[in-house]
């Protein structure tokens, strides 16, 4: 009996310690990737239905710079339809009725672009060769026989819209725009035509200019934002966005005959854009809610939404509809996985996924999906963020983090995927996505609030972002940065200039260095904007230069003491090359270690993957030196 309880208790005990045992977590099982592993994540864009739907046409960098591809839409297949090794296409369009196609491609990042026709014959043409001017795709005609497009061609400040003949491919201008309009949609009949007048970075007034008596009624009573989305299907009303009477974008119908507008859809968010299917038969509406997108699909019969696949822990970002409305394509990601691309069946309610982007090298759960959390600032504003936080951070093993400063100004960091982002979360470097004030998505009194104040509050929400982070138990409190693009390397710059002591490195991506030299070199593109630019920044010809010299790092550069990366494209038209040269130069002045990485062939951003891969390798190995201490070898080309 005495043995027998024994083996009992034997058996007991060891079944116990296998209940005990726990898996190993993520981080144990964790792999590290190179910086070559995680651009090779691709990157797809756009989706037109061929005519008989057998095919989508698709942006892709699966190449190493993107190009064009059609998908199949039964197995997925991809082939290639674009060989470029140097400037990026992106594709446009399939024609209405055949397998013509268009596409858009610029000089290296200039962001001059250029619309070209693909023969079916794999040939191709500029269709829009005016030397120094932009040409923007603006939709079909109705009738199928023609596309818009806007062009500077005439006077490079101001965009006219054209119409192109699909027979003889000559340009016909429909609207001279001597104004300084934004050019919004034409209706079906060609008879009305959308015109925005900023007023500020925020509100524009809405105009209505009907092109048979050369009248223009203003659609908005008062001082709002405004922004034209689409004709209703039996062409009686202009559906647009506003703010009027909120802080958010509502969705609002206005009748064209009788010049009344009343309220059709709002939310606790920005609704971001709205337009109708071939027919009419759906509306699709675009939401912003807490920096990611809700997209809804009204029946316009019912007046239901439709219901539209869902997914665990992803979302649908992005539909479009085939021409007889019987098929949507649609791409589904998250902060933690790259979007790929759906096709889906509205009649039979079957979907079939076409792609996986992913880097078959790389395990989806050693991404990390990221929170939206919210702090208080200074003055008790609550700011929100987007924290990514590496699966090895702890209590016990605390990482090194940067705060993240997005675009603009009146950018926002989103929810989306970012491998850039990823590799450095791999790499064990918590980040936090500041939407500091100024920021878009959170209403008009929040984006509002930086106006005539950048470089002061705005920075002082991204200084307690980082007192958000040294206050988590997972964060090494002594080593915390602070890294952003455009307006983001901006306030970089402030960030290393007027609070010296807060951050201890700086990565500067193309960021603005000099306010006055800045606004004074703007696109001739960017004139009908300017105006409202100034109001919110400064106008660089008047007395608030006095404001922005104060304001720019270029002049404050003996107050630099801690580590900085710099990185620039020489195609840059918004933030010119020199900002970046004249900012390392007084920088290191200092003595203050500076590195300086310049691309010849990119613009305002990086989309080759060779310079990405050279990129952020760059600024990793700057962290994990100058961030986190260690001592580094550098990073050869076999080894990225």
């Amino acid at each position: 009996m005495k043995k027998i309880l024994v083996v009992v208790l034997a058996v007991s005990f060891f079944w116990s310690c296998k209940e005990e045992k726990t898996a190993p977590s993520v981080a144990d099982t964790m792999k590290t990737y190179t910086i070559a592993q995680m651009m090779d994540n691709e990157s797809i864009g756009g989706g037109s239905f061929s005519p008989d739907k057998s095919k989508l046409l698709i942006s892709s960098n699966r190449s190493g710079i993107y190009n064009m591809y059609t998908v199949a839409t039964d197995d997925g297949e991809i082939m290639p339809i674009t060989q470029s090794d140097s400037s990026s296409v992106f594709a446009i369009s399939y024609f209405p009725n055949d397998e013509r196609m268009l596409f858009r491609m610029d000089g290296n990042g200039d962001e001059i672009y250029h619309i070209y026709l693909r023969e079916k014959d794999g040939s191709h043409k500029d269709l829009t060769p005016f030397e120094g001017s932009r040409a923007n795709f603006s939709g079909w005609t109705d009738d199928k026989k023609s596309f818009l497009f806007s062009s500077n061609k005439r006077d490079p400040r101001f965009s006219d819209l054209y119409e192109m003949d699909l027979e003889t491919f000559t340009p016909k201008m429909l609207y001279e725009n001597d104004e300084g309009y934004f050019v919004g949609g034409l209706s079906k009949d060609k008879k009305y035509l959308s015109l925005i007048k900023p007023i500020n970075t925020n509100d524009a007034d809405l105009f209505l200019y009907n092109r048979e008596d050369k009248s223009l009624t203003q659609i908005n009573k008062n001082q709002s934002a405004n922004s034209p989305e689409d004709y209703s299907p039996d062409g009686s009303s202009l559906y647009y966005t506003t703010d009027d009477g909120g802080e958010f974008a509502q969705l609002m119908k206005y009748n064209i005959a009788n010049k009344t507008s009343k309220k059709v859809l709002a939310k606790d968010w920005d609704i971001m854009g709205s337009y109708f299917t071939e027919t009419g038969k759906y509306r699709v509406t675009y939401i912003n809610e807490d920096a990611k997108n809700t997209i809804e699909v009204m029946d316009v019969a019912s007046g239901e939404n439709i219901d539209l696949p869902s997914f665990d822990n992803m979302d649908i970002t992005n539909v479009s509809f085939s021409r007889d409305e019987n098929s949507m394509r649609f791409y589904a990601g998250g902060s933690h996985t790259p979007s790929n691309l759906y096709i889906y069946d509205l009649e039979n309610k079957e979907q079939t996924k076409l792609t996986d982007v992913l880097n078959d090298e790389i395990q989806a759960q050693d991404l990390v999906n990221a929170e939206v959390i919210r702090y208080p600032s200074f003055d008790g504003l609550e700011i929100p963020a987007i924290y990514y936080k590496p699966h090895q951070a702890s209590a016990e093993n605390k990482v090194p983090a940067l705060v993240w400063v997005h675009g603009g100004p009146g950018g926002q960091s989103r929810q989306g995927f970012s491998s850039f982002i990823q590799y450095m979360v791999n790499h064990g470097y918590a980040v936090l996505a500041v939407n500091n004030r100024g920021s878009s998505g959170y209403g008009k009194t929040f984006y509002q609030m930086d106006d005539l104040n950048h470089g002061d509050k705005d920075l002082k929400d991204c200084v307690e972002g980082k007192n958000w982070l040294a206050s988590q138990s997972e964060i090494d409190a002594d080593k915390i940065g602070i890294i952003g693009g455009s307006y983001g390397g901006y306030m970089t710059m402030a960030a290393l200039t007027y609070t010296p002591e807060e951050f201890n490195v700086g990565v500067n991506l193309f960021g603005v260095t000099n306010w006055i030299r800045t606004l004074r070199s703007i696109p001739p593109w960017w004139e009908a904007q300017k105006e409202a630019l100034y109001l919110e920044l400064g106008d660089p010809n008047s007395a608030d230069s006095v404001r922005l010299r104060k304001i720019s790092p270029l002049f404050h550069t003996d107050k630099v003491t801690k580590p900085l990366i710099v990185l620039q494209g020489s195609k840059d038209p918004r933030v010119l090359q020199v900002e970046s040269d004249e900012i390392v130069a007084g920088v290191r002045k200092n003595g203050v270690p500076v590195e300086y990485v310049l691309f010849d062939d990119e613009g305002h951003g990086f989309v080759k993957k060779e310079n990405q891969i050279t990129a952020y390798s760059k600024v990793l190995e700057f962290l994990d030196i100058h961030l986190k201490g260690e001592k580094v070898t550098p990073i050869k080309d076999g080894d990225i």
